[in-house]
């Protein structure tokens, strides 16, 4: 039975919100991490998907636009949708671009229930998007979406539910759970919505597939078994409060603020002070032991003006990660124009800036690890984040183990705090992937070469694996590069360098999705080693050779 405490939640969600943020004709994509993150519909139509390689998805999509994805844009277009919520109750709480919670009790009442706020909450919204100009519209022109090629995003959809977590799939479902039936609601989803990935990987060996057969285990008994996240995960199972409630006389006051005399003028210094006061923040979080779900950030100017947002924390935003936030929100503001821009109005320049917690509770912390392992991680943590803010979100990126056959198929590089969950399991059966021999340099794209017999002749290799002819030589084409320059017969381009192949091994053939004849695709690879001590990994496609990595 659901909880009293736990609070009803609307959550407003706008699908595929990404693609709002960019410029293009439909179909377009956004990406990150080298995989889809959102599509528009036209995109969609023509089987592109997220979480997609972008690869398949050109394949499925020939036409596809693809983009990267803008989370300033993000945030600087969804503020017009925020301020829409914000007119029904100003506890507008923004998890991300794209999404947006506030509390129901206070509204509800006032609205005439909450089928009746909902509704008046789907239609705000929708004239918000209708007549919000679209990014980089030229001033003075008319850039509603309607009037221009962007593609337009789906509607938004309304859920109400006990809590954050289930009232965002309410919203994803486009529902009104009734009060106290949200495990009810929860019950048929898979355990992997409760974002655990190891946990879920657990419970569906214990043939615990669903959420309603997770929360059917006795709470204690998950404790035991599952530690403090399998606890809090049990807690969003049964539809309560991922913590319970901790009453408190009052509050501490742990908010930090910069005042500036004389105002400031412009909004890049107040980017470099938040990212100072997000510091403090965390450091009196930490010293009182607690932690917040939420952040506000507050600005005043100097003419009277203020303006507060509050954006998702759970503890889980570093430092850096917070200043970014506060940057994205002062551009959005100032986008939507509620305050001037920079310069604009320097009689009227930013007065002050302040960062207040909410909805504290006590932090759980984490369990250290032996020898200081997890010390040290948090220090890589940080040095990660300072070199991100210089660099760039992308800037700085992981290697992630992938499935696939080739080499260059089996690591994807991710950036840093991303997650990346790979489309196939590294360490599944793969038929036709080399011996566990890494290639010390790999190409980013295949160089085209020639192998050829004693006799002159190219090597082939037919449908069941068999070569026509030892390989002899390997001839390398001399100032081409890439596919893009194979079968080009330019007088520039015929000088020619051969080397003779002293040692070969292979083929390892590979066929690939042979039920769909569009991304059917056969492949044979070998190992070679020439002349001088050197040792490649040589791919045949379709009659044609290339240079796919090379071993020390």
């Amino acid at each position: 039975m659901a909880d009293d405490r736990t609070p009803r939640v609307l959550v407003v969600w706008c699908p595929d919100w990404p693609v709002a943020a960019v410029t293009g004709d439909d179909p377009v994509a956004v990406t990150e991490g080298g995989r889809i993150l959102a599509c528009s519909a036209g995109a969609r139509a023509a089987g592109v998907r997220q979480g997609q390689r972008l690869k398949l998805a050109q394949r499925l999509c020939p036409a596809l636009e693809l983009r990267d994805r803008d989370p300033e844009a993000e945030t600087g277009r969804f503020e017009p949708v925020v301020a829409a919520v914000e007119a029904f109750t100003p506890r507008v709480e923004v998890v991300r671009p794209g999404l947006c919670a506030i509390p129901v009790k206070g509204p509800g009442r006032y609205f005439g229930g909450e089928e009746a706020l909902a509704a008046k909450v789907r239609t705000a919204v929708a004239d918000a998007l209708a007549r919000e100009p679209v990014p980089d519209a030229a001033p003075g022109t008319d850039a509603t979406p309607a009037a221009t090629e962007h593609p337009l995003p789906p509607p938004a959809q309304v859920g109400v539910a006990d809590g954050l977590f289930a009232a965002v799939l309410a919203a994803r479902a486009g529902v009104l759970v009734p009060a106290g039936r949200t495990a009810e609601f929860l019950a048929p989803y898979p355990v992997g919505v409760l974002g655990d990935e190891a946990l879920a990987e657990v419970l569906g060996r214990l043939g615990l597939p669903t959420v309603g057969a997770f929360a059917a285990l006795p709470p204690e008994a998950v404790a035991d078994r599952f530690g403090p996240a399998g606890a809090v995960a049990h807690r969003l199972a049964r539809g309560l409060q991922p913590r319970p409630l901790v009453p408190r006389d009052q509050e501490p006051d742990l908010a930090v603020e910069q005042r500036f005399d004389p105002p400031e003028p412009l909004a890049e210094p107040l980017v470099f002070v938040a990212r100072t006061l997000a510091e403090q923040l965390h450091q009196r979080l930490a010293g009182a032991g607690l932690t917040c779900r939420r952040v506000a950030v507050e600005v005043a100017c100097a003419d009277g003006r203020t303006a507060s947002r509050l954006w998702r924390h759970e503890g889980g935003l570093s430092a850096t990660a917070l200043a970014e936030r506060v940057r994205w929100q002062l551009q959005a503001w100032q986008g939507a124009g509620t305050f001037a821009a920079s310069g604009e109005a320097p009689d009227a320049g930013f007065a002050l800036l302040r960062l207040a917690p909410d909805g504290l509770s006590p932090d759980q912390g984490r369990q250290l690890a032996l020898w200081g392992q997890a010390v040290a991680d948090d220090r890589v943590e940080r040095a990660v984040a300072r070199v991100q803010a210089v660099l760039g979100h992308a800037g700085l990126r992981r290697i992630e183990p992938a499935g696939g056959r080739g080499p260059g198929e089996q690591a994807v590089r991710v950036p840093w705090g991303e997650p990346y969950e790979a489309a196939g399991a590294a360490d599944a059966p793969w038929p036709g992937r080399l011996p566990d021999v890494w290639p010390a340099v790999v190409l980013r794209e295949p160089v085209p070469v020639r192998v050829l017999d004693e006799a002159g002749l190219p090597v082939t290799v037919d449908g069941r694996a068999g070569v026509s002819a030892r390989p002899a030589l390997v001839v390398f084409h001399e100032g081409r590069s890439g596919r893009e320059k194979q079968g080009q017969q330019g007088r520039q381009e015929r000088q020619e360098r051969q080397e003779r192949v002293d040692g070969w091994t292979g083929p390892w053939p590979a066929v690939e999705y042979w039920w769909d004849q569009s991304l059917a695709r056969r492949r044979a690879r070998f190992q070679v080693v020439l002349g001088g001590g050197r040792a490649l990994l040589l791919t045949v496609e379709g009659g044609a050779w290339y240079l796919e990595a090379g071993y020390d």
